[in-house]
Protein backbone atom coordinates (compact mmCIF):
# COMPACT_ATOMS: atom_id res chain seq x y z
CA UNK A 1 0.00 0.00 0.00
CA UNK A 2 1.51 2.92 -0.68
CA UNK A 3 0.82 6.72 -0.45
CA UNK A 4 -2.02 6.52 -2.92
CA UNK A 5 -4.34 5.44 -0.81
CA UNK A 6 -6.80 7.36 0.68
CA UNK A 7 -9.39 6.99 3.24
CA UNK A 8 -12.37 9.29 4.58
CA UNK A 9 -12.49 10.50 8.22
CA UNK A 10 -16.20 10.91 9.58
CA UNK A 11 -16.35 14.10 8.34
CA UNK A 12 -15.99 13.12 4.93
CA UNK A 13 -12.18 14.99 4.65
CA UNK A 14 -9.63 12.65 2.51
CA UNK A 15 -6.95 10.75 5.06
CA UNK A 16 -3.77 9.82 2.73
CA UNK A 17 -2.72 6.22 4.33
CA UNK A 18 1.34 5.07 3.87
CA UNK A 19 2.41 1.65 4.91
CA UNK A 20 5.99 1.17 4.87
CA UNK A 21 8.03 -1.78 5.79
CA UNK A 22 11.42 -2.22 7.94
CA UNK A 23 10.25 1.04 10.38
CA UNK A 24 12.01 0.17 14.00
CA UNK A 25 10.65 1.79 16.84
CA UNK A 26 11.08 1.77 20.26
CA UNK A 27 8.99 -0.06 22.78
CA UNK A 28 9.61 1.62 25.56
CA UNK A 29 7.36 4.36 27.01
CA UNK A 30 7.59 7.23 29.11
CA UNK A 31 5.24 8.36 31.50
CA UNK A 32 3.45 10.13 29.35
CA UNK A 33 2.99 7.07 26.69
CA UNK A 34 5.80 8.51 24.60
CA UNK A 35 8.74 6.64 23.08
CA UNK A 36 12.28 7.86 24.67
CA UNK A 37 12.58 9.96 21.16
CA UNK A 38 9.31 11.59 21.34
CA UNK A 39 7.39 9.73 19.48
CA UNK A 40 4.74 7.21 20.00
CA UNK A 41 5.70 4.01 22.02
CA UNK A 42 5.20 1.06 19.61
CA UNK A 43 6.19 -1.83 19.54
CA UNK A 44 8.62 -4.82 21.16
CA UNK A 45 11.99 -4.02 21.81
CA UNK A 46 14.32 -7.09 22.57
CA UNK A 47 15.14 -7.83 25.58
CA UNK A 48 18.22 -5.73 27.05
CA UNK A 49 21.87 -7.51 26.34
CA UNK A 50 20.71 -10.29 24.45
CA UNK A 51 22.40 -8.40 21.11
CA UNK A 52 19.82 -9.39 18.87
CA UNK A 53 18.48 -6.36 16.36
CA UNK A 54 15.30 -4.84 16.51
CA UNK A 55 12.25 -6.71 14.99
CA UNK A 56 11.12 -5.89 11.91
CA UNK A 57 8.10 -3.86 11.68
CA UNK A 58 5.40 -2.61 9.61
CA UNK A 59 4.57 1.34 9.89
CA UNK A 60 1.28 2.86 9.17
CA UNK A 61 0.85 6.89 8.53
CA UNK A 62 -2.70 8.60 8.28
CA UNK A 63 -2.16 12.07 7.75
CA UNK A 64 -5.43 14.11 8.39
CA UNK A 65 -6.51 17.42 8.25
CA UNK A 66 -5.81 17.81 11.63
CA UNK A 67 -2.45 16.21 12.30
CA UNK A 68 -0.35 13.16 11.49
CA UNK A 69 -0.79 9.80 13.31
CA UNK A 70 1.55 7.22 13.19
CA UNK A 71 1.75 3.94 14.08
CA UNK A 72 3.96 0.62 13.61
CA UNK A 73 2.80 -2.93 14.44
CA UNK A 74 4.43 -6.49 13.94
CA UNK A 75 4.23 -8.33 10.77
CA UNK A 76 2.14 -10.85 12.65
CA UNK A 77 -0.29 -7.88 13.97
CA UNK A 78 -0.20 -6.30 10.15
CA UNK A 79 -1.30 -9.91 8.81
CA UNK A 80 -4.46 -9.74 11.41
CA UNK A 81 -5.32 -6.25 10.47
CA UNK A 82 -5.29 -6.85 6.78
CA UNK A 83 -7.10 -10.07 7.66
CA UNK A 84 -9.77 -8.44 9.59
CA UNK A 85 -10.00 -5.74 7.34
CA UNK A 86 -10.99 -8.33 4.01
CA UNK A 87 -13.81 -9.94 6.74
CA UNK A 88 -15.09 -6.70 6.58
CA UNK A 89 -14.80 -5.20 3.52
CA UNK A 90 -16.57 -9.00 2.04
CA UNK A 91 -19.37 -8.93 4.74
CA UNK A 92 -19.93 -5.11 3.57
CA UNK A 93 -19.89 -6.39 0.08
CA UNK A 94 -22.00 -9.38 1.18
CA UNK A 95 -24.87 -7.56 3.05
CA UNK A 96 -28.20 -7.08 0.91
CA UNK A 97 -28.31 -3.74 -1.16
CA UNK A 98 -31.61 -3.89 -2.05
CA UNK A 99 -33.97 -5.54 -4.44
CA UNK A 100 -32.16 -7.70 -6.89
CA UNK A 101 -30.98 -6.52 -10.27
CA UNK A 102 -31.75 -8.54 -13.69
CA UNK A 103 -28.81 -8.40 -16.30
CA UNK A 104 -28.45 -10.46 -19.24
CA UNK A 105 -26.23 -13.53 -19.18
CA UNK A 106 -23.65 -11.91 -22.02
CA UNK A 107 -23.24 -8.82 -19.24
CA UNK A 108 -22.43 -11.18 -16.16
CA UNK A 109 -18.77 -10.64 -14.53
CA UNK A 110 -16.75 -12.03 -11.68
CA UNK A 111 -17.72 -11.44 -8.83
CA UNK A 112 -21.56 -11.39 -9.48
CA UNK A 113 -23.82 -13.11 -6.78
CA UNK A 114 -27.03 -14.97 -8.05
CA UNK A 115 -29.98 -14.69 -6.44
CA UNK A 116 -31.51 -17.88 -4.83
CA UNK A 117 -31.61 -19.75 -1.65
CA UNK A 118 -28.12 -20.38 -1.92
CA UNK A 119 -24.90 -18.71 -2.82
CA UNK A 120 -23.80 -18.97 -6.51
CA UNK A 121 -21.18 -16.41 -7.70
CA UNK A 122 -19.62 -15.67 -11.05
CA UNK A 123 -16.18 -17.27 -11.39
CA UNK A 124 -15.91 -16.62 -14.75
CA UNK A 125 -17.69 -16.02 -17.58
CA UNK A 126 -17.18 -16.11 -21.26
CA UNK A 127 -18.81 -15.38 -24.51
CA UNK A 128 -18.74 -17.63 -27.39
CA UNK A 129 -20.92 -16.60 -31.14
CA UNK A 130 -24.20 -16.26 -29.17
CA UNK A 131 -23.42 -18.52 -26.12
CA UNK A 132 -22.19 -17.42 -22.81
CA UNK A 133 -20.49 -20.33 -20.43
CA UNK A 134 -20.92 -19.48 -17.15
CA UNK A 135 -18.48 -21.13 -14.37
CA UNK A 136 -20.42 -21.05 -10.85
CA UNK A 137 -19.01 -21.29 -7.57
CA UNK A 138 -21.20 -22.30 -4.79
CA UNK A 139 -20.63 -21.11 -1.15
CA UNK A 140 -19.44 -24.69 -0.35
CA UNK A 141 -16.91 -24.63 -3.00
CA UNK A 142 -17.67 -26.38 -5.78
CA UNK A 143 -17.47 -25.00 -9.37
CA UNK A 144 -19.43 -25.77 -12.34
CA UNK A 145 -20.05 -24.54 -15.32
CA UNK A 146 -23.16 -23.58 -17.57
CA UNK A 147 -24.64 -22.29 -20.91
CA UNK A 148 -26.77 -19.36 -21.19
CA UNK A 149 -28.16 -17.25 -24.58
CA UNK A 150 -26.39 -14.08 -24.56
CA UNK A 151 -29.39 -12.41 -23.82
CA UNK A 152 -31.12 -14.79 -20.63
CA UNK A 153 -32.06 -12.84 -17.84
CA UNK A 154 -30.06 -13.94 -14.96
CA UNK A 155 -31.01 -12.29 -11.62
CA UNK A 156 -28.64 -10.96 -8.76
CA UNK A 157 -28.87 -10.27 -5.06
CA UNK A 158 -25.20 -8.46 -5.79
CA UNK A 159 -23.21 -7.03 -8.28
CA UNK A 160 -19.57 -5.93 -7.58
CA UNK A 161 -18.51 -1.95 -9.08
CA UNK A 162 -16.36 -2.45 -12.27
CA UNK A 163 -16.07 -4.51 -15.33
CA UNK A 164 -15.42 -7.98 -16.94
Amino acid sequence: MGSGTVITDTDGHRVPITVTVGEHRPATAGADGSAPDGGPATGVKPAAGDGSAPAPRIGIRLTPPTGELVWSCSPEAARELAAALVRAAEEAENAATGRPVTVEAGELRRGDVRDGDRAMTVESARTDGSTVHVTWKSGAGRSWTQAYAADAPITLKRRLPGSR
